[in-house]
């Protein structure tokens, strides 16, 4: 794995920037989130995409690196986005692809992006959810995203309800677990100013399984960061565990038994708090 995959395999929080707000940009860089998502799709209006692609393009190529939602295919302005991107080898690390239903069409896409550029699929419809362990083993897929709020509109579900999309959610976190590629990063919290709420679903959304959560305001990002943090008590006995488990046998710790799976769940708990940084 290399480092910009791996930064974007262990990020935790994706802040996510209108592409016609270029002067949100840089307060976004400097947000503590830790990837930039720059917006061509749902955030920006028509009458705005070309203006919101012209922003984005400037800001790559001032060596800026971000992840770029693009328009979805088979929209007028997809095509257009891609070219745009191919423009920005090094600097576009991850396109968003929204509405991914078809592996095929992100392996087409994988072959117009520049050379180490990642996919993220934002799995967002029920047939994507249905079609998830494709979409996630597709060439170029580093995590995906699960879009709450389109699926549960498409349900006809409060997205606000955990219950509503437990399934969907569970059913996402398995197809990336079986398909290798990184643990699913989870949709928005719409409520900008109760904490409580945010906590709720980050609580919700890490008990199953989700590593990284899709921000909308910079206010969210130190709450979710923390959240989706190991504790120190996590962090600890990991070490511990790992430590235990040196002689390569199954031992006991703490009055529980230690193999090979709960030292696989160690790893994967230190590595959460120690994660790959952009090189």
């Amino acid at each position: 794995m290399d480092s910009v995959t791996g930064h974007i395999a262990t990020a935790r929080t994706f802040l996510v920037v209108p592409g016609d707000r270029p002067e949100r940009f840089g307060k976004a860089a400097a947000s503590g989130a830790d990837i930039v998502v720059l917006d061509l799709e749902d955030a920006v209006s028509p009458d705005f995409k070309q203006q919101a692609r012209e922003h984005v393009s400037s800001w790559l190529g001032r060596r800026n690196r971000s992840v770029v939602r693009i328009n979805s295919g088979g929209t007028q302005w997809h095509a257009e986005d891609v070219a745009m991107i191919a423009e920005h080898p090094g600097t576009v690390i991850a396109v968003m692809v929204p509405k991914a239903e078809d592996p095929g069409q992100l392996e087409a896409l994988k072959l117009h992006l520049p050379a180490g550029a990642g996919v993220i699929p934002l799995i967002e419809t029920a047939g994507g959810v249905v079609r998830a362990p494709d979409v996630c083993a597709a060439t170029g897929v580093v995590r995906p995203l699960f879009g709450s709020l389109d699926l549960a509109a498409q349900l006809g579900v409060d997205h606000q309800v955990h219950d509503a999309l437990r399934h969907a959610r569970s059913a996402i976190v398995l197809a990336a677990a079986a398909s290798g590629c990184a643990a699913p990063i989870d949709g928005v919290t719409t409520s900008l100013r109760d904490d409580s709420q945010l906590c709720a679903d980050l609580d919700h959304a890490v008990t199953l399984g989700f590593t990284g959560k899709l921000c909308i305001h910079p206010r969210q990002i130190a709450i979710a960061n923390q959240r989706l943090s190991p504790s120190d008590a996590d962090v600890g006995w990991a070490r511990e565990v790992i430590a235990a488990a040196q002689g390569g046998s199954v031992t006991v710790y703490d009055g529980h038994m230690v193999d090979p799976p709960v030292v696989l769940r160690a790893r994967a708990i230190l590595s959460r708090a120690s994660p790959v940084q952009e090189g």
